[in-house]
């Protein structure tokens, strides 16, 4: 009998998070769905998870959420799948330093922290899955989104790094890249919004009274807005493919606008990429 593969999932409270973490419990995995709230924590245990709380802006939180989860697993984890994340929306001449600090502080700092823990582990094992959840803004940039934008460029980077660097050690790197995808993103990034961003004073008002409507829209504010499940398929494949690839595309606005990057002008990108933005606004 196969020893049951463990997986450590980072942002479970909803969306990709929780819904990979219920497709690969179905598959016979041993799910550890962590979440930042203690209340997404009591609803996943709730729901026949072993989950723990694990905050990524915190480092005692994750060596605590790390350390409870080896001694179920008698010290080994299979895999890592950095979902956990979220997005500042903003001009970027109006973010403070504050709030560019803790953009980072989730979505690479911690992420990357939990990564070098787990790369520990699985040396010592001598195997290992880890996979990142990106964002088609690691590959390209809309105005107004330019925290979140360099959080993923910073994971872009991280990622393609530890790939050389653990070539050969039984570890795979890999990094999902998606586009739009249902979920509660939105929503969350509109209380970051509100929270951090000055409007009244802002060179960008008339512009961010666009972007409130778009954060604020029940159901897809985008065209070719997928399920998460579409993310799980993707994420299936990096953990079972004898071959894992180092990216993982999901969604038409992914596939166009990374192939529009390597083959257009510069110019023509940005007249493309600012035409999308007004688009979405």
């Amino acid at each position: 009998m196969s020893k049951q593969k463990s997986i450590l999932i980072t942002g479970c409270s909803t969306g990709i998070g929780l819904c990979c973490a219920y497709e690969l419990k179905k598959q016979h995995y041993r799910v550890f769905a962590t979440a930042r709230k203690m209340e997404d924590v009591i609803q996943l245990n709730a729901q026949g998870f072993e989950s723990y709380q694990l905050d990524l802006a915190e480092s005692n939180s994750i060596k605590t959420a790390l350390k409870q989860i080896l001694k179920q697993t008698g010290g080994t984890l299979d895999a890592l799948f950095n979902n956990g994340a979220y997005g500042q929306p903003g001009a970027v001449e109006d973010l403070s330093r504050h709030v560019l600090t803790t953009q980072f502080q989730t979505n690479v700092f911690g992420t990357q922290e939990l990564t070098n823990d787990v790369i520990a582990i699985m040396r010592q094992q001598g195997y290992g899955r880890i996979i990142y959840n990106g964002s088609v803004l690691g590959l390209i940039a809309l105005p107004f989104r330019g925290a979140y934008n360099a959080s993923k460029y910073a994971i872009e980077g991280l990622a393609d790094t530890l790939r050389l660097e653990l070539y050969g050690s039984g570890i795979y790197i890999s990094v999902i890249e998606p586009g739009p995808i249902t979920s509660h993103f939105r929503k969350n990034a509109f209380i970051q919004y509100q929270h951090n961003i000055d409007k009244e004073n802002s060179f960008f008002k008339r512009n961010y009274e666009g972007m409130e409507t778009r954060l604020k829209k029940k159901g897809p504010a985008a065209p070719f807005t997928l399920p998460p499940e579409a993310v799980f398929k993707k994420l299936q494949h990096a953990l079972e493919s004898p071959h894992p690839k180092a990216h993982y595309y999901v969604t038409f606005p992914t596939y166009l606008l990374a192939t529009l990057k390597r083959i257009l002008p510069t110019r023509m990108l940005d007249w493309v990429l600012r035409k999308v933005s007004q688009e979405e606004n």
